[in-house]
Order: structure tokens, then C-alpha cells, then sequence
């Protein structure tokens, strides 16, 4: 029976171009999720944005003399345009700079508002005495008060997971220029995350045995820590906060972490709107069949594993002090959070300002998206940290997407090319022939079971087994070597594209832009499966800005199909680029220099 998935795809904060990094946390992983959802007949609701708002924007604007519109509008076409580059299947990916999502955040705080869970509060904050401009909580490093590490943030420490405050920092530094805040007293907004331990406890140990061990217990033990945390900042850039005496001011804005969680429903509320049926995200947002999964690196696990269902859990009026849903109805919490570790190159931390990166543009002008598609979940960083090195992309280039799936294809349907002109008929099949034809069809189930788990490394590793049992197959079979038996020779090959046609199946959300070629190879016609698009939208009265989006109803369904004797071949095309080891000392001087 169909289903109705939520995609909820972490969103890329538009200071920068993004990094190889930052999609194998957010970006690959939720794109093979949803193909394969949608393949499975599910209804996909795929969403994100560029996150747009905070100081780290006007920080990075002012040191580039540009307006921190102007700054995010650049970043937010230059990601939208790699993301698009990669191939992923956004149903739409907007921004947070659009009246919508101000609209839909200034409402979830006055739900929580009205239902008790925001209260104001003076504390203290941390500005800049060169400046006077507030710091971000993440903008300022010192050493941890519980554990002891030099170099936690202001808001969290990565390294025990608790909650910090900047005041609380030993030693506390700016990250912009080394000097140390000034602690002045300012009125903010809080949120009471207090008030739903409980809820979020029953809510968090109902996911046990579902969600990734380390992401529940990471979150299970911040449980007995919850302090209020802020929402709101000292800031003129951001969402205003909608309240009488507040909405008017320069300087006090709604905090980007606060804004950019609700983007998720904001989105999915834009997306709607934009298909013509304005009530349409209600199906992924308020059916209790509805599953919604959230795709993103470990260091955003706390805000998507317990402040945001706080925050929904509040505005539906279920945490301590009880309270009724807003006008936008109950609002369903995560499904289930899929959190990656970090990818580390080369034995080192990506560093935007130590030059220790490759951004998603630079390496797709050089290599294919499906050669790092492929890479990442392969040998990405799913379930622990993970170091990509240029050796192992290019052995996993040339070793298992040219040498042996590539390899696959190519002499198969060069073959029958060759000597058939068309898919040869399978006559008097062999135990041999019968055997492979099984494991690639039983593949499905084992493949699939695994993609609806996101365990994307032993997907994709099922299925290049099958490649390889082709091969073996191929290797012991000869057909290049039978010359006066063509109905065996046919059969054998018969067998071999089949299996291909079938791999192509699996592949696909791994690899749509090969399988979509092996689609056509195969005498395919249409769309097999459908590509990400940028579209220039507006809103009445504001500028327009790029989205992603696209068609993805192609004929790709995750199931296998029995090829048809006849069909026309022609003499294919190599899929992959064999990679010249060179590379490695190419890139790695590059990323020296």
C-alpha cells in the first residue's frame, strides 16, 4: 500500500559553497532514500533550502562589502546549482529568506508562545568589543565546564554533547578574530525544552531498535541535561519576532537555529502552494500513516532528535504545561532522524579557510556525479567517521564502476549488438543460467530491505555482488568464444542482459544518470528516472530566486522486469571514465598548494 514519506533534508547554510563534506551527510544519503521510496511506489515529499539567516551571514557579507541579501541570493544559486549538479531529486528546495517561511515560523512561535513554552528572559550575552556587534553562540570557542575540552562551542560541546551557553565557556574566544567577549545583559526569548522531558523521553524511547544506535543513545543521554535555550538574537537580519513592541525592532531577530528547523514545514507548505493544492502538505504533516525522515551530519542530531519535536510537541500543546494546536493543526514529530558521521580528506578535518576541502563544484567539473555518488555510499561516513582519500576514489572508480559494472554492461550488450542486432531469445536455459537469473531477481528484496533501513552501504554492496556473479557467470560461460551454437550463445546472453537490466534497477537511486543510460541502451523509451531541475519562481510583491525541483514520475519501479526478445541494441557507450592514477598526486598537490 502506498505511503506518504517525508524527506526532511538538513539545510545548507548559504555562507559558502558547500563541500564534498556536507553532502555525504545531508545530500547523497536523503537523494538514494527518496529514489528508492519512490521506485517503491510512496508518495515522496523531498524538501530543504538554503539556511539564510544569522550573524555568520553578516559576518562573512561585511568582510566581502556586500549586504547580507546579496550574499545569500549568490550562495543560495551557487548551491542550488552543485545540489542540482548531483542529481538530487528535490520535490523542492527553497530558501529561508521567503514571506512563507516567515509567515510559518512566526506562527510556530506564537503557538508555543500562547501555549507557555517561550517566556522572556535577561541574560547575558556574549558581543564583540571591536564591533559591538553580538556574537553567535557557534562563533565563540573556549574550553568545556564539564569535560574539559579545549574547543567547544558556545552552544554545545562536540565532544561529551552537552548544552552550553557562551557564559559558561572557560577562556572564551571569538572564532572571527581571537579576542575576547563582552558580557552584556540583553531580553530574549526562551525556549522551556525543561518542559518536555517527559514527552520527549516516551517519544525518544519508542524509537529503540528503529533509529541508528548512536544517534538514540546520543540523544537519550542529553535527556537529564535540558536547559531553556534561547530564540531569539541581538541582530537585525533574520525573522522579526511577532509579538506587539517586538516586531518593529532593528535589532532583535528570531534565532537562525530557532527559523531554520521549521523550514521543513515551511517548505513542504511553499511546495504545496506551488502544485496548486495549498492543503497538500497536510498528507505528510498530519497523516497518522505519514512517516517523516530527517537526513542529516552528527552535529545536528540535538536539534532534530529533541528542540525540534520540542518545538512541535509545544505548539501542538502535548509537553508539560499542556495548552491546543495552533491553526495549522497538529503537526507530526521526525519518524526518524538518519545521522551521518563526519567525512574527514586526507586525514584531516574539512577546512574551508585552510584550503583542506573540494567543493561540490570543483569536483564535478573534473569528475561525475555518479562517481562520487557512488563513493560516498560506498565508503561514506554512515554509521562512523570516515576518511575519503583520492587513492580510494580512484580505485572505486576504476575497479567497481568500470571494471566491473561498467565492464557488465558493455561487453553484454556489445555482444548481442554484435551478433544479434537485438535482445537474443533465452532457449533451453541451464542450471548456470537459472541461478543467476534467481539471484538477480531475490536481489530486490534484499537491496530494498536494506535502502528502507538507510543502510545504504550494504544496499549498494548487495548489488555489486550480483555484478559480480554476472561476471563470474560471463567468465565461465565464453560466449565470445562459441561460434557455431548461436542459440546458446543467445541464451547466455539473454541471461547477461537481463541481470543488467535488473543491476540498472537497483542502481538506480545510487546512480540515475548511468541508469537512465542503461535504460536507453536497452532499447528504453521516456524517462526511466527522472532529473532535478532549477526553476525561477517569485512571490507576489518580493524578488524572484531559484528552486529546485522536478518531475520524478518516470517509468523506474522497484521490481524486476522480463526483458522482450527482439528489442532493438544498439553498440553502447562506455558508462565511466577510467580515472589516470595520476589524479591522486594532481589532487593531492592541489590540496597542498
Amino acid at each position: 500500500m502506498s505511503q506518504h514519506i517525508l524527506t526532511a533534508v538538513a539545510w545548507p547554510y548559504a555562507n559558502g559553497p558547500r563541500h564534498i563534506g556536507h553532502v555525504s551527510g545531508f545530500g547523497v544519503p536523503s537523494d538514494v532514500f527518496s529514489r528508492y521510496q519512490r521506485m517503491a511506489g510512496n508518495k515522496v515529499l523531498m524538501v530543504s533550502g538554503t539556511d539564510e539567516h544569522g550573524t555568520p551571514i553578516q559576518v562573512q557579507a561585511d568582510k566581502e562589502g556586500v549586504t547580507a541579501r546579496e550574499l545569500a541570493d549568490r550562495y543560495n544559486q551557487v548551491i542550488a546549482e552543485d545540489l542540482t549538479g548531483l542529481g538530487l531529486s528535490y520535490d523542492l528546495f527553497t530558501r529561508t529568506t521567503t514571506r512563507n517561511h516567515y509567515s510559518v515560523a512566526q506562527e510556530i512561535f506564537l503557538g508555543l508562545y500562547k501555549n507557555g513554552y517561550i517566556f522572556p528572559k535577561t541574560t547575558l550575552g556574549a558581543v564583540s568589543p571591536s564591533t559591538g556587534r553580538t556574537l553567535p553562540d557557534r562563533y565563540i570557542e573556549g574550553t568545556c565546564p564539564i569535560c574539559g575540552y579545549d574547543g567547544a562551542r558556545g552552544d554545545q560541546c562536540d565532544n561529551c554533547g552537552n548544552q552550553l551557553d557562551p557564559i559558561d565557556l572557560i577562556n572564551p574566544r571569538s572564532r572571527i578574530n581571537g579576542e575576547t567577549p563582552v558580557f552584556v545583559e540583553t531580553e530574549h526569548f526562551m525556549l522551556d525544552l525543561p518542559a518536555f522531558s517527559e514527552a520527549l523521553g516516551t517519544y525518544l524511547q519508542s524509537k529503540q531498535g528503529e533509529w541508528r544506535p548512536n544517534v538514540l543513545k546520543f540523544s537519550l543521554n542529553l535527556l537529564g541535561d535540558l536547559q531553556p535555550r534561547a530564540i531569539s538574537r541581538d541582530l537585525d537580519w533574520g525573522v522579526p519576532i511577532p509579538l506587539d513592541g517586538w516586531r518593529d525592532r532593528s535589532d532583535k531577530r528570531l534565532y537562525v537555529w530557532f527559523d531554520a528547523v521549521i523550514g521543513y514545514l515551511s517548505a513542504s507548505i511553499e511546495w504545496a502552494r506551488r502544485s496548486g493544492d495549498p492543503d497538500a502538505w497536510r498528507q505528510w504533516w498530519q497523516n497518522p500513516d505519514a512517516r517523516g525522515y530527517y537526513f542529516m551530519g552528527k552535529d545536528n542530531i540535538v536539534f532534530h532528535s529533541e528542540i525540534w519535536p520540542a518545538m512541535l510537541l509545544g505548539y501542538n500543546g502535548e509537553g508539560a504545561r499542556g495548552g491546543t494546536p495552533g491553526p495549522l493543526g497538529k503537526l507530526a514529530l521526525p519518524s526518524e532522524v538518519v545521522s551521518s558521521e563526519f567525512l574527514t580528506m586526507e586525514g584531516r578535518k574539512f577546512s574551508s579557510s585552510r584550503q583542506v576541502v573540494i567543493y561540490v563544484r570543483d569536483f564535478l567539473e573534473r569528475y561525475s556525479a555518479d562517481a562520487l555518488r557512488y563513493y560516498i555510499a560506498v565508503a561514506g561516513p554512515e554509521n562512523q567517521d570516515t576518511d575519503f582519500t583520492w587513492s580510494e576514489f580512484v580505485n572505486r572508480n576504476n575497479g567497481e564502476l568500470v571494471a566491473a559494472w561498467g565492464n557488465l554492461v558493455n561487453r553484454s550488450i556489445s555482444m548481442a549488438s554484435k551478433n544479434f542486432g537485438a535482445v537474443p531469445e533465452a532457449v533451453n536455459l541451464t542450471d548456470a543460467d537459472r541461478a543467476l537469473l534467481e539471484r538477480s531477481r531475490t536481489a530486490f528484496a534484499a537491496v530494498g530491505g536494506e535502502l528502507q533501513r538507510s543502510r545504504f552501504k550494504n544496499a549498494v554492496t548487495e548489488a555489486f555482488d550480483v555484478v559480480r556473479d554476472a561476471n563470474k557467470y560471463l567468465a565461465e560461460q565464453e560466449p565470445w568464444k562459441i561460434k557455431d551454437d548461436s542459440e546458446r550463445q543467445g541464451s547466455i546472453l539473454h541471461v547477461a542482459l537481463q541481470v543488467v537490466d535488473d543491476v540498472k534497477t537497483l542502481l538506480t537511486p545510487f546512480l540515475p544518470n548511468s541508469s537512465n543510460k542503461i535504460f536507453e541502451m536497452l532499447g528504453g523509451e521516456g524517462v526511466w528516472s527522472g532529473m532535478p531541475e532549477i526553476r525561477e519562481v517569485d512571490e507576489e510583491g518580493g524578488p524572484s530566486y531559484p528552486v529546485i525541483t522536478g518531475d520524478y514520475s518516470g517509468a523506474a519501479k522497484w521490481e524486476h522486469s522480463s526483458i522482450k526478445a527482439g528489442t532493438p541494441l544498439a553498440p553502447p557507450k562506455p558508462l565511466f571514465a577510467k580515472l589516470d592514477p595520476k589524479i591522486v598526486d594532481e589532487e593531492l598537490a592541489r590540496l597542498d598548494s
